[in-house]
C-alpha cells in the first residue's frame, strides 16, 4: 500500500513541471463552489500547482495547500505566494482538527490506490472541517467520455492514464474511475454528509459537510 502511494508521488514529481504548465485556470465547478463563500481558513487538498489555492485565497483570510509532490508545492508557492503549503498525504492530512471552514478536494481522490485510503481521506476532510464547514470533492467518473463504461454502473475500476511529456515519453498515472453510485456510497460511509451531488464534465462532484 505504502509503495503504491510512493509510486503516485514519484509520478507527479516526474511530470510536475509539464503538468503544472497545462493547468492554468481553475475549474468552473470550483469557481461556482467558491462564489459567495468566505472563510477564515481554507484548505486545498491535492493542490498541485496551486491554481485552486490562488482562487481560495480570494475567499479566505488564510489558505493552506497540501500535496504529496514537493516539486508541485514549489510551483504552487510561486502561483499563490500568500498561501501556506505543506507536504502531506490526503489520507493523513498534516492539519489539526476543525481548522478550516472551506476546503477543496478535487482531482485527487481518484489517485489513492485503495478504497480504504480513499475512504480514510474522506474522513480526513471531515476531521479538518469545522462543524459548519463545507468542502467540494471530485473524482473522475465512468460517465466520462474517455471511458467505455456505463454511468449507471455501481462499481468503478482501476486503470492507468498516460501522461505524455514533451518529446513523446509517456508516464502512466494510477486512477480509480468512480461509478457515480460508488462515489455516493463512499461518501455516505464516511464522516461526511452530502449537501449536493452531481456529474459535471465527466466528473463526480459533491458538496459535503461534516456529518
Amino acid at each position: 500500500m505504502d509503495d503504491d502511494r510512493a509510486a503516485v508521488r514519484a509520478t507527479y514529481e516526474r511530470i510536475a513541471d509539464h503538468f503544472a504548465a497545462t493547468r492554468e485556470y481553475p475549474w468552473p465547478e470550483v469557481e461556482s463552489f467558491c462564489a459567495g463563500r468566505h472563510a477564515d481558513r481554507a484548505v486545498d487538498i491535492g493542490c498541485g500547482n496551486g491554481r485552486h489555492t490562488a482562487l481560495l485565497a480570494d475567499h479566505a483570510e488564510t489558505v493552506v495547500g497540501v500535496d504529496v509532490s514537493r516539486r508541485l508545492l514549489g510551483l504552487a508557492r510561486e502561483r499563490a505566494p500568500g498561501g501556506s503549503f505543506l507536504a502531506g498525504d490526503a489520507s493523513a492530512l498534516p492539519l489539526t482538527d476543525d481548522c478550516a471552514e472551506l476546503a477543496v478536494y478535487v482531482a485527487t481522490l481518484h489517485h489513492l490506490p485503495t478504497r480504504e485510503l480513499r475512504r480514510r481521506s474522506l474522513d480526513e476532510v471531515a476531521r479538518v472541517l469545522t462543524p459548519d464547514g463545507e468542502a467540494l470533492v471530485s473524482a473522475w467518473s465512468t460517465a466520462h467520455d474517455a471511458f467505455d463504461a456505463s454511468a449507471d454502473a455501481t462499481e468503478g475500476f482501476d486503470t492507468d492514464v498516460d501522461w505524455t511529456l514533451p518529446g513523446g515519453e509517456t508516464v502512466p498515472r494510477f486512477y480509480h474511475i468512480y461509478a457515480p453510485a460508488e462515489f455516493d456510497a463512499d461518501i455516505a460511509a464516511s464522516e461526511l454528509e452530502v449537501v449536493d451531488s452531481r456529474i459535471s464534465s465527466g466528473n463526480c462532484y459533491a458538496v459535503v459537510t461534516p456529518a
